[in-house]
């Protein structure tokens, strides 16, 4: 007879657990069963915007290489001392499936628990984790729809054409629009005046 049935028979009756409750199940309290599952989902919906990060046709199911490197860095994970780039890229390979260009979530789990010994020393496995995992829950790629703007001064320098020189300056009227096709080829005079003459084409008016 196994010891922990016993363990049961010698209890008073009314101190006796049910038959169907293993006494050495752990008990896990509800509220950090809630907790867990809560951080892991804002893990998982970290990782699906930064794997759809820079391209509008990805699903968001599985990571590449960059968008995983972005996502260490920007959340945390990789300082630069305990954690590098190098780390980072070697964990990549080493997790995704041979021949492979990305990661599934799934790989990115075993990612982590490869990067966080590194990124905590001395935690144990599991909080070590935890601590990962709360520098990327709830956060964002950055830059997200973002478009730098261009200098107003450095553009309004190149097309201010009242500072043009030479040739290029010929090229333009004084209201700063382009002449054309005369802007940049010599024209031949074939009126049959003499060039400059300001008289031209008024001798049919006067006779």
């Amino acid at each position: 007879m196994p010891s922990s049935w016993v363990y049961w028979l010698c209890l008073k009756p009314d101190n006796r657990p049910s038959r169907n409750h293993r006494l050495d199940a752990p008990t896990v309290p509800v509220g950090a069963r809630g907790s867990s599952s809560s951080k892991m989902s804002g893990v998982e919906d970290t990782f699906r915007k930064f794997a759809m990060y820079g391209d509008t046709a990805a699903s968001g199911s599985d990571m590449t290489g960059k968008n995983f490197s972005k996502l260490c860095k920007e959340c945390g994970v990789m300082d630069g001392r305990a954690v590098t780039s190098t780390d980072v890229d070697i964990v990549f390979n080493k997790v995704k499936s041979k021949g492979a260009r990305t990661i599934t979530f799934a790989q990115f789990q075993e990612a982590m628990k490869e990067l966080c010994g590194k990124r905590f020393k001395g935690k144990a496995p599991e909080e070590a984790l935890q601590a990962v995992y709360g520098l990327i829950e709830g956060k964002e790629p950055g830059n997200v729809g973002v478009t730098k703007a261009t200098k107003a001064g450095a553009v309004e320098r190149l097309t201010d054409t009242s500072k043009y020189t030479g040739s290029h300056k010929e090229r333009f009227d004084e209201s700063g629009k382009g002449k054309g096709l005369a802007g940049r080829e010599d024209q031949v005079d074939t009126s049959g005046y003499v060039g400059a003459y300001k008289g031209a084409g008024t001798y049919d008016k006067t006779h």
